[in-house]
């Protein structure tokens, strides 16, 4: 027994010292290998170094796709299914090839120095050096994978963002008439409605597209649609002034960016050869968006009884619901938005390379199906992207608050979206913005100038045939009477009423001047356009009237009551057509666009942009001087819709120059700023256009057609990029 014990003892030891020597063994082979492979590493490296510089075709280590097929590089542990020695199919993804995927400590003799050793200066130009061969390349990429249904669905959905520009700067127009009233807003304060949107747009442009050089073109339209879309909505709920202004703002706010991230998404998935027209075609959807809000104004706001109210508190009138209907563009694109992929030269751009080759691999698959070629292959499989440059930012440590880490990533955010807007005016691009600034400076102020200047003079125009129709009542005395009826169109001076009852009246525009008011009686009244100037009421009683206190101008009350005074103001449409008209106007000078978008879509490739936008600007100047004969409202009306026409042509192609002249990296920035130049000269010109309707037609006529032909003349010296690529533009000076 102790025998055969000691035998499987001795076994288990001698067992135990094999497999130690065995493991001792191994692991010296494991080693060994480990040297051979990594000196194969080091030398295949440094021959490809050697052949990539005799070939001139130098790729910076880790930022290619693995290329036209090579047999040293035809594999790739980022295909999945292959092993080194399978057989790789055209077309198919392999991955990105690094030449560090060896110990990070090997340096081979003659290999270049490591990003760490370098300035930023050289690191700058090694990523210009780059982005120049990646534009030339991604044009080449876009052609192969074809114009079709993936940019066709594109088009329609930043189409319905777009379109949601467009209503937004219709809707404030069209409510402003019906809002004043249901709001009670002084003529002091209205003002300040048509304003404030265009102050939000303003700082929207500059923000969102600034923001869209940093997170992307698809993620800042969609922050930015929801914004205005989650504020329109809540502006027609709202009753006070101060919070619809607000929502107002806010949506503007929103909407403000829809115009340079638009442009931008859009025309990094297109061919130089397709860009001018279909970016001019895109332009259509702001007119239809003007289209779409004049009828829905027409078909809605008139018809006072789509309307509710809970108490006298709560009213929801008509244009409440036209605002509503007005955002559905705007959620219609938020939804559609979602399902539609980042821009491909975006992520190129900020070294997502995977990301953006399954991208150009969709757009390409999508559109070859589309053809009935789906057996056709994405051949593609060497993309160039641009040396990424670390930034230091400020970040807060952990244990800061929540609200201090908030602060710190916006005020981050804002700092480099401020370093991208100054680098437009860094050479070579310096001239260019300087230029396109005037241009877009000039367009606006002239043409929302004038179109602010256009519907005022009708109004003038209408106010002089008023004031034939206005029938005026001077130095009368009533006594004992009583009133049940409509009174419109009147004006009563030095009227004298004693014990009189006003029962279930209607005042529209009646003016009541120097008059006396003794002993009466205003019972369930309501007034639109109605004031008292300079009055005096003894012993008055006002009961159930919508009479606010800015509707008495420098009047006096002696032992007067105001009981259940109504707190909303009440609207009326009913047998006033002028609204109609209005919206009818509107219609016909957006649909005056219709042929300026048509051609300039079919001729925008053909004749260039910088002909065209000078051209049309210069049109624009000369047609202004037709203004002289406009003496009555029809004759005004047709001038409206020739000036119109011929300014939509220099719209698209400014639209157009503009996303051609600037990078990538800085795209939605200089488009956004220019965007929020445009409403900054759109709110001074209707200052100043608005502040001489009344004086003379000289001033205007005048000014409009010098900015115009002197901003047209800027824009023909612009760089044409019609037969260029990205930064064959930007390198010029």
């Amino acid at each position: 027994m102790e025998d055969s014990y000691k035998d499987r003892t001795s076994l288990m030891k001698g067992a135990k010292d094999i497999a130690k020597e065995v493991k001792k063994q191994t692991v010296k082979k494991v080693n060994q290998a480990v040297d051979r492979a990594q000196d194969e590493y080091t030398q295949r490296s440094y021959s490809r170094f050697q052949d990539e510089d005799d070939d001139d075709d130098y790729y910076p280590p880790g930022e290619t796709y693995s290329g036209e097929a090579n047999d040293d590089e035809g594999s790739s542990e980022a295909t999945e299914g292959h092993d080194e020695e399978d057989e790789i199919y055209e077309g198919e993804y392999q991955g990105i090839p690094s030449t560090n995927q060896g110990k990070d400590s090997i340096v081979s003799v003659g290999q270049p120095k490591g990003d760490e050793y370098k300035d930023r200066r050289e690191l700058e130009s090694e990523r210009r050096a780059d982005e120049e061969e990646l534009a030339q390349q991604y044009e080449l990429i876009i052609q192969e994978c074809g114009h079709g249904r993936f940019q066709w669905a594109l088009f329609f959905v930043l189409g319905m963002a777009l379109m949601a520009d467009g209503v937004e700067v219709f809707v404030v127009g069209f409510v402003l008439p019906s809002a004043e009233t249901d709001l009670c807003i002084p003529n002091s304060g209205s003002g300040w409605l048509g304003s404030i949107v265009y102050l939000g747009m303003m700082v929207g442009a500059f923000f969102w597209g600034g923001l869209a050089d940093k997170v992307g073109r698809k993620q800042s339209l969609l922050i930015c649609m929801s914004v205005n879309g989650f504020f329109a909505f809540l502006s027609s709920f709202v009753q006070g002034y101060g919070f619809f202004l607000l929502c107002r703002l806010l949506s503007g706010f929103g909407i403000g960016g829809a115009i340079p991230t638009v442009f931008s998404y859009f025309a990094e998935v297109l061919a130089r050869e397709k860009r001018g027209e279909h970016l001019s075609w895109l332009c259509m959807f702001w007119m239809i968006g003007g289209i779409y809000a004049s009828a829905m104004a027409w078909a809605i706001i008139p018809h006072y009884g789509w309307s509710f109210s809970m108490g006298s508190a709560y009213q929801f009138h008509s244009w409440r619901v036209f605002v509503i209907v007005c955002a559905l563009p705007c959620v219609s694109s938020v939804v559609a938005l979602t399902f539609m992929p980042e821009s491909p030269r975006f992520l190129l751009e900020v070294g997502k390379h995977d990301e953006a080759w399954m991208i150009l691999k969709l757009i390409h698959d999508t559109n070859m199906r589309a053809r009935g070629q789906p057996e056709k292959v994405f051949t593609v499989n060497k993309i160039k992207t641009p040396k990424q440059i670390d930034e230091l930012i400020e970040i807060e440590s952990d244990t800061g608050t929540w609200y201090r880490r908030c602060f710190v990533r916006i005020r981050t955010e804002l700092y480099g979206i401020w370093l991208t807007f100054m680098r437009c005016f860094n050479y070579p691009v310096r001239e260019n913005t300087i230029k396109l600034t005037i241009v877009w400076f000039t367009l606006s102020f002239g043409y929302y100038g004038l179109s602010v200047w256009f519907p005022d003079v009708i109004k003038h125009l209408q106010s002089d045939e008023y004031a034939l129709l206005t029938r005026n009542v001077q130095k009368d005395k009533y006594a004992n009477f009583s009133i049940n009826f409509t009174m419109e169109n009147q004006v009563h001076t030095g009227m004298e009423y004693d014990n009189g009852r006003f029962l279930g009246v209607k005042f529209k525009s009646v003016t009541f001047k120097d008059s006396v008011f003794k002993s009466c009686t205003f019972d369930d009244v309501t007034s639109v356009n109605t004031y008292f100037k300079n009055c005096t009421f003894i012993d008055t009683l006002f009961e159930n009237t919508d009479f606010e206190p800015y509707k008495f101008i420098d009047s006096e009350f002696q032992n007067c009551s105001f009981l259940h005074n109504k707190t909303g103001c009440q609207i009326t449409f009913d047998d006033d057509y002028s609204a109609y008209w209005i919206y009818f106007v509107n219609f016909l000078g957006t649909l005056a666009v219709l042929p300026g978008n048509i051609v300039s879509a079919l001729l925008m490739d053909r004749i260039g942009r910088l002909t065209m936008l000078g051209g049309s600007m210069v049109l624009s100047g000369i047609s202004c001087f037709f203004l002289w004969f406009g003496t009555s409202e029809s004759m005004m009306i047709g001038m409206l819709c020739l000036y119109n026409g011929l300014t939509i042509s220099a719209w698209n192609s400014l639209d157009v120059v503009t996303v051609e002249l600037y990078p990538t990296d800085r795209r939605a920035t200089g488009f956004g700023f220019l965007n929020a130049l445009c409403k900054a000269a759109a709110v001074l010109g209707n200052l100043i256009f608005g502040s001489l309707v009344s004086i003379t037609k000289a001033i205007p006529i005048l000014l409009a057609s010098t900015v115009l032909v002197c901003g047209g003349l800027v824009g023909l010296r612009l760089p044409d990029t019609r037969t260029q690529v990205e930064l064959e533009v930007w390198k010029q000076p």
